[in-house]
């Protein structure tokens, strides 16, 4: 295209009324029951006003925009009126069996095809009474409501969720290499193996820290210090003064008793 060819045609673009359709794209397919049940494709129009809309239109109305224009302006069409012509879009023909909602579905990328080429044309095209028709939003049109509109979603995937395990194994810990049952709510009962997050030292016997969802003291030669609690914890919480803990073994007939003074 040359130079002063672009410019005309950008110039007449700019002198088209702001209502005239300039895209338009399939939103979704509705079925419609009665009579006879048939498709409906939904279609959202934008204009050179920068405006949007909904349109509901059948294929048939299609193939009859197709056939007026091909009538009008097509330069194989021997009995055409006007100086004007131009080389149209192809549209998908009809399809006399099937499913009616899968041939409804493959007719969208077609369509959307045929609808950008459409609007594509000479802007003098754009004018034309039939295609101004198709596009133009009737009162029918604006009293439907739309149900999911599924093509004008935004492209999603799932995203996977990722765990800190930098931050996490980063964090102070100890493994357990023995079992330690514990004694009563404050005290940890951990299985060789288990992985406990320290919290803080209590005493240099104790420690204190969580696993499984639980927190509580347990004896640091129950476990081996994978990452040790920064110098600030090794005094107890806060600053503030350590307490020690006394572990006592009671053999009574029933068995070995243990508490903690």
């Amino acid at each position: 295209m040359s130079l002063l060819q672009q410019l005309r045609d950008e110039s007449d673009f700019d002198q088209l009324p702001h209502n005239i359709p300039i895209s338009a794209t399939i939103a979704d397919i509705e079925e419609k029951k009665g009579f006879i049940d048939y498709f409906m494709f939904v279609i959202e129009v934008k204009t050179k006003g920068g405006s949007k809309y909904l349109i509901y239109r059948r294929y048939r109305e299609f193939f009859n925009l197709h056939q007026v224009l091909e009538f009008r302006y097509s330069p194989e069409n021997p009995d055409k009126r006007g100086p004007n012509t131009c080389i149209l879009p192809s549209l998908p023909g009809k399809v006399f069996m099937g499913n009616k909602r899968e041939i409804a579905e493959s007719r969208i990328p077609e369509l959307n095809t045929y609808m950008k080429r459409l609007l594509g044309l000479p802007t003098w095209l754009l004018l034309d009474e039939a295609i101004r028709m198709f596009f133009y939003q009737t009162d029918l049109d604006s009293q439907q409501q739309p149900r999911a509109l599924r093509r004008l979603r935004p492209p999603t995937r799932k995203v996977k969720t990722v765990k800190p395990k930098m931050e996490l194994f980063s964090a102070p810990r100890a493994e357990a290499i023995f079992d330690f049952r514990g004694n009563g709510k404050a005290e940890l009962k951990l299985k060789k193996g288990e992985v406990i997050f320290l919290l803080q030292r209590v005493n240099a016997d104790w420690l204190e820290g969580t696993v499984n969802n639980q927190t509580g003291i347990f004896p640091l030669s129950f476990v081996k210090i994978i990452k040790p609690l920064p110098e600030s914890d090794s005094e107890g919480e806060g600053g503030g003064p350590t307490y020690s803990c006394l572990r006592c073994f009671l053999l009574t007939p029933s068995g070995v008793n243990t508490s903690l003074t």
